[in-house]
């Protein structure tokens, strides 16, 4: 994949769709281990952020895979190391989560996922986010829409897909159903909620299904207020655009990835259903 027009079709999609899932299958198969005598051995990055089995295992397959299925298209993975990063962001990469919520991995709350990005220049142009507990894949990219599935067939076949797209706008008096992290909220996150104009319903969410709760239009608003890598965020950015929503951060700039992902971190962000949304939140922040 050198030629830098690739276009990403429904077909090209479903192939990444299916890398994402095979990943999470293989992450569940940790998963069910954890509790026995042969549990999940937890190691700590630099950073004191936890890796588990199931982020290696999964990375492996998904490098593999994606070099195999995408022609030899480089990729960026949170588990790899610096010196194989060899990409130019104008060619386009993938950026890879392998396993985007090892808290909630751990915690065993079902609300982590699988998280795959294809960067062009500064942009997601096309994403999957998979949930392998729950049973829930969402993907999309630019100019073709957004879908989501839940659960399989018998044999294993994948459910059928359903375009999602963002909620409306709220009116002004109706209740703003605003997402929170469960770990990485902070007093920033609960200074902004008390002063939003209008009442609030508060929601949680684990990774980057608070990206696709916004996506299918269970949710409005996102704000994020703590740090941030592009992997964190990239796919579930990819998503919620691919639905119609935007990612703006708090100078009221659309969110970009940097060009060395592993080196910036993301600025604070609202991820919201619409530019008019984030642009009120970026106002009262």
């Amino acid at each position: 994949m050198s030629n830098p027009s690739f276009e990403w079709t429904e077909a090209k999609l479903a192939t990444l769709r299916g890398v994402a899932e095979a990943a999470g299958a293989a992450i569940l198969s940790v998963y069910a281990r954890m509790g026995t005598p042969d549990a999940v051995e937890v190691q700590r990055k630099s950073d004191d952020s936890p890796v588990t089995e199931a982020d290696l295992v999964a990375d492996r397959l998904i490098r593999a895979r994606l070099a195999i299925m995408f022609d030899g298209a480089a990729v960026l993975s949170e588990e790899g190391h610096p010196d194989a990063d060899a990409f130019d962001p104008a060619i386009g990469y993938f950026l890879v989560d392998p396993l985007d919520g090892t808290k909630e991995f751990l915690a065993r709350n079902g609300e982590f996922t699988v998280n795959i990005a294809w960067v062009q220049g500064a942009r997601v142009l096309a994403a999957v986010v998979h949930a392998p507990a729950l049973g829930e894949t969402f993907w999309g990219a630019a100019g073709l829409g957004a879908w989501k599935s839940t659960g399989a067939a018998p044999g294993g076949v994948p459910a059928a897909a359903r375009p999602i797209r963002v909620a409306p706008l709220p009116a002004p008096e109706a209740p703003l159903r605003v997402l929170a992290s469960r770990s990485h909220g902070g007093a920033a996150q609960r200074a902004f909620l008390r002063r939003l104009p209008q009442p609030v319903d508060l929601l949680q969410a684990g990774s980057s299904l608070k990206f696709c709760r916004l996506a299918e239009g269970a949710a409005d608003l996102y704000p994020r207020l703590t740090a941030t890598m592009a992997w964190d965020t990239a796919a579930g950015q990819g998503v919620l655009e691919a639905a119609g929503g935007v990612v703006l951060g708090t100078e009221g700039a659309a969110l970009r990835v940097p060009r060395r992902p592993r080196e910036a971190p993301n600025p604070p962000f609202f991820a919201a259903s619409s530019a008019e949304l984030a642009s009120r939140a970026v106002a009262v922040l």
